[in-house]
């Protein structure tokens, strides 16, 4: 593992307290608690807030919360894929009148949500590395029975803005048993979506690099666009598809003697994730490339994890793995595929 990766990690990490927002917004639970703290964020129907004199982040049923007020900076999302950037102010509301988020774009303009169409809630401000939000994480298996050593690692950081956001991801797998020679997968994937007038509707663009021993791919290079629907957006549940065209190029090991391979592709993919109060998260994410170039021929990625929560931002995680592809050239394997466990701790206001 390359130690200037980790000392780079390490830094991030050691200077989040650093963009920290000063602890003045208010929450009233609905049995009259009242509590002085920051707002982190809004998930799955999970309201995370950090308080002074306490470490870590807690955890707050949003459906106890009878209002709040804060003066800081958010990203509201919407069900109907709408985004708006303000501070909140949500009215005191008597009897079973359902509440409401008043959201202060401007001085002169107020927004005002019922509370269900709220999704989530993002901490933000106009200094860029306050908007930044990720995680690192890693894991290490070791069998002294067949002297087999395995390690992961993963990274994510993703930029949130009003009506378009940008992602960067890393993952690293290196496994070496007696007697066999050592597999590594590693791959980097930058992704960039941006809302469009119609509700839901937005498009996007990705850029993806692949290394497989196992394949025998050297360098796998995916560039692709297209436009995109939210089919379902609450709290708990949100699932996105999207349509497009890709072009890929594909280097394999020299000692194949193989040629370089361009592809022109058709782009199919979807993402579902789910979550549970404070407790999982489940993430899904395929991606399909008929090939138009070479008719008949199909690459299949595929990157499925689950995430529970031990304590504060820290996560256990698994995860499924693979790609593949139905007509490698002859000599070379047409898949790559595993799982992977390890512990990860997120940073800014997931």
């Amino acid at each position: 593992m390359n130690f200037r990766v980790i000392l780079l990690c390490a830094s991030l990490f050691a200077a989040n307290p650093l963009f920290a927002r000063e602890k003045t917004d208010v929450i009233i639970m609905k049995n009259g608690d009242r509590i002085t703290c920051e707002i982190k964020g809004l998930f799955s129907d999970t309201l995370y807030i950090s308080v002074g004199y306490i470490l870590g982040t807690l955890s707050v049923d949003w459906a106890r919360v009878d209002h709040l007020e804060s003066n800081q900076l958010f990203l509201v999302k919407t069900q109907d894929g709408m985004v708006y950037t303000g501070s909140l102010s949500t009215p005191q509301t008597l009897g079973e009148r359902p509440l409401q988020i008043e959201i202060l774009e401007t001085p002169e303009e107020k927004v005002t949500l019922e509370r269900a169409q709220v999704v989530n809630v993002t901490e933000t401000a106009t200094n860029f590395w306050q908007r930044l939000n990720g995680e690192f994480g890693a894991g290490f298996t070791y069998s002294k029975g067949n002297q087999s050593t395995q390690y992961n690692l993963n990274s994510s950081v993703s930029y949130p803005a009003e009506r378009w956001s940008a992602g960067v991801s890393y993952s690293s797998n290196l496994t070496s048993n007696t007697g066999v020679s050592n597999s590594t997968r590693n791959e980097v994937t930058l992704t960039g979506q941006r809302l469009l007038r119609w509700n839901n509707w937005y498009y996007t663009g990705l850029t993806d690099f692949l290394q497989s021993s196992v394949q025998g791919i050297q360098l796998e290079s995916t560039f692709g666009g297209g436009i995109g629907r939210y089919l379902k957006n609450t709290g708990r549940t949100t699932l996105q598809v999207y349509g497009g065209f890709a072009w890929q190029r594909i280097n394999y090991q020299e000692a194949f003697a193989s040629p370089t391979q361009q592809v022109t592709s058709g782009l199919f993919g979807a993402n579902l994730n789910l979550f549970r109060f404070d407790k999982t998260t489940l993430t899904f994410n395929a991606i399909l490339l008929p090939a138009i170039s070479e008719p008949g021929r199909l690459h299949f990625n595929l990157n499925t994890s689950y995430y529970v929560k031990l304590w504060g931002k820290l996560n256990w995680n698994f995860t499924l793995y693979g790609n593949w592809d139905n007509r490698p050239p002859p000599g070379f394997v047409g898949s790559d595929y595993g799982a992977t466990s390890g512990l990860s701790i997120t940073f800014g206001s997931r």
